[in-house]
């Protein structure tokens, strides 16, 4: 299930989402929302299991089957993860400069003094972007700027599709950091999609040494922890600033 899919499955229930494009905007969480509190629904603006049912209960033929399972991955209920796969491939600009995308994400979170060019460590900005533009009602840390400060966002859960994965940086003790979401793990390092990886949004695997904790968003019901093996196709990331 696809959030365009969702997209038009509200509109063509009456419930204008905004632009059909596949992103999880403000408007499109709105919608939702209006939907479940018509239906009886948690108005939490998540598309759960119970919500999903709904939408397409006596759904048009050309909406398609409502999947009885979802990969983890593909779950709509994981927005943000799904605004982070989206942006996969975004660099920092070379040389002079910064990549206007990723100023707009300082600036559309009120950092747009506080952080001044892409050479700038990013990653939790990035973490930021993605929850703040999917989650509107989810707090994010006062510092998110620094990786570390996620450590403290949300509520606490073991790794799993979409958690929020905090690491350290160059020793334990360090107020230096590294933070992204879940993507998979093997039996020594975690798969994590995050930002500032290599310079850009992308796949890297951080060993299970460095971890520090998982988060989840408090505003979004908890799911059973999954553990997604992989195939470990890269060498370690050590460095990600």
């Amino acid at each position: 299930m696809k959030i365009r899919d969702i997209q038009l499955q509200l509109a063509a229930r009456g419930y204008t989402p905004g632009p059909i494009d596949g992103i999880w905007g403000r408007k499109t969480q709105a919608a939702v929302r209006r939907f479940q509190e018509r239906h009886g629904l948690e108005p939490d603006g998540v598309v759960g299991p119970l919500t999903l049912a709904a939408l397409f209960s006596s759904a048009p033929p050309s909406a398609g089957p409502v999947p009885t399972s979802l990969p983890s991955f593909d779950d709509p209920g994981l927005v943000w993860f799904q605004e982070a796969r989206r942006l996969i491939g975004t660099k920092e600009k070379p040389g002079a400069g910064s990549n206007p995308v990723i100023l707009d994400w300082a600036s559309d979170l009120g950092l747009k003094n506080a952080y001044g060019d892409d050479e700038t460590p990013w990653c939790g900005l990035f973490v930021g972007h993605c929850i703040s533009a999917t989650l509107d009602r989810e707090p994010t840390p006062s510092d998110l700027l620094s990786a570390r400060a996620w450590e403290r966002f949300g509520i606490s859960t073991s790794p799993t599709p979409g958690a929020v994965m905090v690491f350290w940086r160059e020793a334990r003790r360090s107020w230096k950091g590294h933070v992204g979401f879940y993507a998979g793990e093997d039996d020594s390092a975690y798969r994590i999609l995050g930002g500032n990886q290599s310079d850009s949004v992308s796949l890297a695997w951080i060993a299970k040494s460095r971890f520090v904790t998982a988060r989840w968003p408090a505003t979004v019901p908890p799911t059973l922890p999954q553990r997604v093996d992989v195939d470990r196709d890269a060498t370690l990331s050590w460095n990600e600033a």
